[in-house]
């Protein structure tokens, strides 16, 4: 693993700890060059899963782009880069648990929307809106309307 500020390889394990449910490991590591501590994830490897689009393509899913978009919506809400980890695991473990090698972008996006209703109502209109996207003030009203 590459350190984030100085791109050495060597990096030792300060600390190892398995996730709630057992599906991730988190290493806390430090450089060996600059000492900055960094922290990794580790997943069991799988066959990658398929995101099929609106528009007909079809792209290998990516746990970045998923988080990316939170992210945007999260901006300056109080919820932490781990509560979206934790909410794109939940959504990763119950596509793995259904046993899906497919799904819809429209079925992604209900998904980390309904986890994401839980946590923080601006952060779920923020994320509609783009990923239903909103054209109209009526479209936002009606999107609060259903809350």
């Amino acid at each position: 693993m590459r350190c984030p500020s100085c791109g050495e390889i060597d990096s030792k394990v300060v600390d190892s700890r398995p996730s709630e449910d057992g599906s991730t490991i988190r290493r806390r590591r430090e450089c060996l060059r600059c000492g900055r501590r960094f922290t990794t994830y580790e997943r069991l490897g799988e066959n990658p899963l398929v995101v099929l689009k609106s528009d007909g393509t079809s792209e290998v899913y990516h746990r970045d782009k998923l988080l990316r978009g939170l992210f945007t919506a999260c901006a300056k809400r109080h919820i932490s880069p781990e509560e979206l980890d934790a909410l794109v695991d939940d959504v990763e473990t119950e596509l793995r648990n259904k046993g899906f090698a497919q799904v819809h972008s429209n079925e992604l996006g209900d998904m980390a929307l309904q986890r994401l209703k839980k946590l923080d109502d601006v952060a779920y209109i923020r994320f509609a809106s783009v990923y239903r996207d909103f054209q109209t003030v009526d479209e936002f009203a009606a999107a609060i309307k259903k809350m």
